[in-house]
């Protein structure tokens, strides 16, 4: 496959340095803008696209825009925060999914965690990817890899934590890795 230079529509750059590495044979550059739009949409996809259809109006034109959206669903929280995680929490996000799964046990503290990627071609064509993992809440974080809710997301069939289990670990089996594997089949397919 030829080099592809593609550009993340995220402020966070812990997720442009963990596709790179999803994408054998990508470039990942963050998308240097201000004032994305805002994640209103009522679908990982929804929000993922207006993403990348937001890097395509204001950045280089000639890159792939890559927009990615992804969330956790609780059982506890009927399947939230969802499409809401960006900003459940502010400032301490794994605190307050602990809270809340306070004196809940067994089947409410499953979880899923969910990632869609679209991504838009220099010419325009749409290929995006989904990705799911199944697991369930630690009873307090532990581990030190990894960023977000890793620190108390323990992957089915695992006893420890996604941070624990290490950015190695998660290459491979993360709800991201998966999505990324969707999107690179989904663009194998296409050039078919």
């Amino acid at each position: 496959m030829d080099e592809r230079i593609g550009v993340l529509c995220s402020r966070n750059p812990n997720k442009a340095r963990e596709l790179e590495r999803l994408l054998p044979g990508w470039t990942i550059e963050p998308l240097a803008a201000d004032d994305y739009p805002p994640e209103d949409g009522d679908t990982y996809y929804a929000n993922a696209r207006a993403k990348a259809v937001f890097g395509r109006e204001v950045g280089d034109r000639s890159r792939w825009m890559i927009g990615e959206d992804s969330g956790i669903e609780v059982e506890g929280l009927g399947g939230g925060p969802g499409i809401h995680t960006a900003r459940f929490g502010a400032g301490d996000p794994v605190g307050r999914l602990l809270r809340e799964l306070t004196g809940v046990e067994g089947e409410g503290r499953r979880v899923r965690y969910v990632s869609e990627l679209v991504a838009l071609s220099p010419e325009g064509s749409e290929v995006r990817g989904r990705g799911t993992l199944e697991g369930r809440i630690a009873p307090a974080p532990a581990g030190s890899e990894g960023f977000g809710y890793d620190p108390i997301f323990i992957p089915e069939g695992e006893e420890r934590t996604v941070a624990q289990l290490g950015d190695d670990w998660k290459q491979l089996h993360s709800h991201r890795a998966r999505a990324a594997e969707a999107l690179l089949e989904a663009l194998a397919g296409s050039a078919g």
